[in-house]
């Protein structure tokens, strides 16, 4: 039998706390990549009061999956026209090529999102 992750090279180390080292001062958004391979990406993304700026949208062209962990936010779609407002725990799919903007993060509490970015696209 054997243990699989010894055999792939694995080496288990230290747990982390998405929590933790988070700077006391957040000028700008944050993004951190915590994984990433050929056909995905994890990010933590930290955020206090930081928006889009006017008059730009954010389109990816990959699909991501969003989770809002801490703090609170408000995004807003361009297809529907329509404010959606996070709270912890909230979750949501955006589409690849889905024109959406941040219009609001709390500025007072840090916001900690956790965004997973992947392809739908069939393998070749």
């Amino acid at each position: 039998m054997g243990n699989d992750c010894v055999r792939k090279g694995f080496v288990v180390r230290k747990t982390r706390n998405l929590f933790e080292e988070i700077p006391k001062e957040i000028p700008e958004e944050i993004f951190e990549t915590l994984v990433e391979t050929g056909e995905l990406k994890m990010e933590r993304i930290i955020s206090l009061g930081q928006v889009t700026p006017t008059g730009k949208w954010l389109k990816q062209e990959q699909d991501e999956w969003v989770i809002l962990l801490k703090g609170g936010a408000k995004l807003l779609f361009e297809a529907e026209n329509q404010v959606i407002e996070f709270a912890p725990g909230d979750c949501l799919h955006i589409p690849a090529d889905c024109r959406h903007r941040v219009e609001w993060t709390d500025p007072v509490q840090k916001t900690v999102w956790l965004a997973l970015h992947y392809s739908d696209k069939p393998k070749m």
